[in-house]
This record gives structure tokens, C-alpha cells and sequence, in this order.
């Protein structure tokens, strides 16, 4: 019996343990973006008024009024100017600009690559032409275009092959790209890199 009742009294020991939660953190979120109205917690600031004119520096107080009075807000601009330069805008309409024009500048931005084309020495004419019509694609997109020969077996015994099927692509391109850097042979193949540009006319 005083085993059966030691056996109940460790289960319900265990029954009272509880996970530790984690304690409850009062601290406001930390806020994304600039400083907006009382958030800017300084004495003077440089203020932009709702028609984009410099009106000077002025008392926080001042400038939050101004603001208030305009049915705008007070949007810090430029935090590290002494002292922080703000606008009074529209927070709403001042965000989906900002978002706009940061959409606009990844548009906008090109990362250029070197793109291959490959052949081989028995590729033929038609082929050929679908290959230049893929370097002129890539160039007019910004890129720069590695041209490579692949050989195999006895192949390589006729380079001359190569350079011509080289030369004859840089010929199909020739109105918008030149060769940066003149066909060379690599092991078993052979290439060259053709860039946006023209080259000097003599």
C-alpha cells in the first residue's frame, strides 16, 4: 500500500511541473522605416514643407505643429544631417513613393554576364545563323558573349575551322559588338569574347 501511494505521489509531482514560459516583453516594437511625428525626438530640425520648398531650421515643436496644421505628417528624411532634415508629407503617400522608386532602381539595374554560345566545327550554315541571332540577343541585352568551339578526335587538327566559324559569327554582330579578346585555343577548345561596341574605324 505505501508503494501504490508513493507511486501516485511521484505522478502527481510530475503533473505539476510546468514548461517555463518565456517573460513577457513590454518593449514596443522596433519601427521599420523613417522616423515619423513625436518618434523624432529632437530640439530643431530642417524642415521641407508639403510643396517641397526649404523653410529653415526650426523648433521640433514648430515643425510638429506646422505639420498638424497642414493635416500632414512629420517624416524624417535625412537623419544623419545636423540637424535631421524632415518633410511634411503624407506618411501614406510618402511610403508607396519611396517603394516605387526602390522597385524602379532594381528595374532598372543590370547585372551584365558572359553568356556562351557553342559549336561545334561541323556545324552547319543554318545552325550557324542561330547562333549569331543568339550572341546578338545576348549583346543587345547588355552581356558579353563567349564564343567556344568544342573538338573532338581529329578535329582539332583543323583550327583553321574554328577561327572561320568564330569570325563569321563576330561578322553577324559586327554593327553592334566587337572582339575583346581574339580566339585562343584551350585543350580541345577553342574561343573567343565578343563585347557591346564597335571597333575603331582606320
Amino acid at each position: 500500500m505505501a508503494d501504490g501511494e508513493s507511486a501516485n505521489h511521484s505522478r502527481k509531482v510530475r503533473r505539476k511541473r510546468s514548461i517555463p514560459r518565456r517573460p513577457f516583453d513590454a518593449r514596443p516594437p522596433v519601427p521599420t522605416g523613417p522616423r515619423t511625428n513625436r518618434q523624432i525626438r529632437v530640439p530643431e530640425v530642417r524642415i521641407i514643407d508639403e510643396e517641397g520648398q526649404q523653410v529653415g531650421v526650426v523648433a521640433i515643436d514648430e515643425a510638429l505643429r506646422r505639420a498638424e496644421a497642414a493635416g500632414l505628417d512629420l517624416i524624417e528624411v535625412a537623419a544623419a544631417a545636423d540637424p535631421p532634415v524632415c518633410r511634411i508629407a503624407d506618411l501614406g503617400r510618402f511610403r508607396f513613393e519611396q517603394g516605387k522608386r526602390a522597385r524602379d532602381a532594381r528595374k532598372n539595374q543590370h547585372v551584365s554576364e558572359v553568356k556562351e554560345v557553342r559549336l561545334r566545327p561541323r556545324t552547319d550554315e543554318h545552325d550557324l545563323q542561330v547562333r549569331v541571332r543568339a550572341a546578338r540577343r545576348f549583346l543587345e541585352e547588355g552581356h558579353k558573349v563567349k564564343i567556344e568551339v568544342r573538338f573532338r578526335g581529329r578535329e582539332a587538327t583543323h583550327p583553321e575551322v574554328a577561327r572561320a566559324q568564330i569570325a563569321s559569327i563576330a561578322a553577324g554582330v559586327a554593327d553592334i559588338a566587337m572582339v575583346e579578346r581574339q580566339p585562343s585555343l584551350e585543350g580541345r577548345t577553342m574561343f573567343a569574347i565578343l563585347a557591346r561596341g564597335r571597333a575603331a574605324q582606320t
